[in-house]
């Protein structure tokens, strides 16, 4: 189901613009369909056609996610693993200070090879409903007032979906346009549609390196643009909505921690409007790499910061529960073919 969709719905129960748009709010914000205001109840405001219709309507809603399990974690972060009508599983993460990370796609094609996401590859789309289902679910645990499109998946490979969560989210479901932030490798794509939206997001690009050949064998199947035309493309966004750009560094020791890597960042960042975010990667048993000593990690950003970009280091939430990126839906996934084996064989 798409956002169109539960609009032509709720019209064909007679709702008008204004009872669909009390309606959408109303689920956006985790309540009930027929939540009355401070000042209306429903039965005052809904023509009855509507009020009879949305106790369906509202089991529609209910069947596009589901909370499978939650996980909470030390630092204040909770991952959520999200069961869609197909039974699929997504990945959702509230973060402290009202955050929200959502995923947009079953698996992923882009196969970054420091992401779990990326191994099962693409098996399906996020419908926008689903996203948008996504922080419902969460709002009904505590406040969510920024959302992240960084989960799994690649956004600019299900842009229509995407852009219209943002819209959704940004008008009805009372974000600040500059609290939904969309996360890509870098699309020719985002910066075209982009400028061109209703709600423009904040941007965040996964750079990784400053070397072409690196950041391609790190990102095999991202789209051929040269860290130089990342940066030139994600400025020209950043001076036309007037808002930085986040740019994503996963930190693989030995691979991308150098001092000529911070040097590589200077010369295309610094000047910049422009934020870089160091990840330390957040390692796996039998993995191949390695995120930097906590010292490591702190030189590196004491020198970026130090020569004029300013730098963040963004720890994955939920690590103490090895939640990163995919590892919550591949345990699972692994799980249920543990459980079915057996089945199959008796």
């Amino acid at each position: 189901m798409r956002s169109q969709d539960l609009h032509q719905r709720l019209a064909d129960l007679g709702a008008k613009p204004l009872h669909c748009g009390r309606i959408i709010r109303a689920w956006l914000q985790g309540r009930a369909l027929d939540a009355c205001t401070a000042r209306q109840r429903a039965e005052d405001f809904l023509p009855l056609g509507v009020r009879h219709g949305l106790p369906q309507v509202a089991a529609e809603l209910e069947g596009i996610a589901r909370l499978h399990s939650e996980h909470p974690a030390s630092d204040g972060s909770s991952r959520l693993l999200v069961e869609l009508a197909d039974r699929q599983m997504v990945e959702s993460v509230l973060l402290p200070r009202g955050g929200l990370c959502v995923s947009t796609q079953v698996g992923c094609a882009v196969g970054c090879v420091f992401c779990m996401t990326g191994r099962s590859g693409l098996l399906r789309q996020v419908g926008s409903l689903e996203m948008v289902a996504q922080v419902v679910l969460a709002r009904r645990r505590r406040a969510v007032k920024k959302v992240v499109f960084m989960g799994m998946g690649e956004p600019a490979h299900n842009l229509d979906n995407v852009l219209e969560a943002i819209d959704l989210l940004g008008t009805d479901g009372g974000i600040g346009h500059k609290n939904l932030v969309f996360s890509t490798v870098g699309d020719p794509r985002v910066f075209e549609r982009l400028p061109r939206q209703r709600v423009k997001p904040a941007l965040a690009l996964s750079l990784h390196s400053t070397r072409a050949e690196l950041r391609r064998q790190l990102l095999p199947k991202a789209p051929p643009l040269s860290p130089e035309e990342l940066v030139e493309a994600g400025e020209a966004y950043a001076r036309r909505v007037d808002y930085p750009i986040q740019y994503q560094w996963t930190l693989l020791e030995g691979i991308n921690d150098s001092l000529e890597e911070m040097d590589g960042i200077l010369r295309l960042l610094k000047g910049r409007f422009a934020v870089m975010n160091l990840i330390p990667y957040n390692s796996m048993d039998g993995d191949a790499y390695r995120r930097p000593s906590g010292e490591r990690i702190v030189e590196l950003v004491r020198y970026l910061h130090s020569r004029g970009v300013l730098t963040k280091v963004r720890n994955s939430a939920g690590q103490d529960i090895d939640g990163g990126c995919g590892q919550l839906r591949a345990r699972a996934t692994q799980a249920t073919v543990e459980r079915r084996i057996p089945a199959r064989q008796a």
